[in-house]
């Protein structure tokens, strides 16, 4: 399987990544600077070089691909209108080039909270804004989506256990390892197709997770 990961150098991203280049896949990462991507190559990943926001569309990166993955993100530090470039933006392109080249998979790393962003207040609600009007563009696309809204995201060990809920409103701590083994195991998982769920930290297996979706 050909899959490429948009925001390639991102912590689930480069998670990601190195768990499909284990399985024998190929695990390609759209990146915007030349020097992460010995990083990428490391994991065993191909590095493939563009610029998410600079560029007019993406089709050239997602020709081949089996799969695309939407794992940018602005980050924590930037202000609202590159929330709206990267987090929205970003995510649209990449629709849009799926569609114009025939990739039919989609899956959105989206967040919690992006089914409510009026509830939000500070910085995170031009964020949540822009993950839910993405995630809105995704579904009215017409390819097949998953959309994972990861819990507030942690750097401890994975358990390889998690909770999943098509239920949204819950609120909990993830690992980003959890969170990239999920997000591997449901490129596997034609029952994911068209469903968005949560995933938390808990006691089930992500095999047995994603199945139960």
């Amino acid at each position: 399987m050909d899959v490429l990961v948009v925001g390639g150098h991102g912590k689930i991203a480069q998670r990601l990544l190195g768990l499909l280049a284990a399985k024998g896949h190929r695990a390609r990462g759209l990146i915007r600077k030349t020097e992460q991507a010995a990083d990428l190559e490391a994991l065993g990943a191909v590095a493939v070089l563009g610029d998410l926001e600079a560029d007019a569309d993406l089709a050239e990166y997602v020709q081949g691909a089996d799969v695309v993955v939407f794992a940018a993100g602005a980050g924590p530090g930037s202000g609202p209108e590159r929330k709206r470039t990267v987090d929205l933006g970003g995510a649209v392109k990449l629709v849009d080039a799926a569609l114009a080249v025939g990739v039919p998979r989609y899956v959105m790393v989206s967040s919690i909270g992006a089914d409510r962003p009026q509830a939000a207040s500070g910085g995170m609600r031009p964020y949540l804004e822009a993950k839910a009007e993405a995630d809105r563009y995704l579904m009215a696309s017409g390819l097949d989506y998953t959309i994972v809204r990861p819990g507030s995201l942690t750097d401890d060990p994975g358990t390889g256990r998690v909770h999943v809920s098509t239920e949204l409103g819950s609120r909990g701590e993830v690992p980003r390892d959890d969170v990239a083994a999920v997000i591997a195991e449901v490129l596997h998982a034609p029952n994911t197709i068209g469903v968005t769920f949560e995933v938390f930290s808990g006691d089930v297996l992500v095999a047995g997770a994603v199945r139960s979706l």
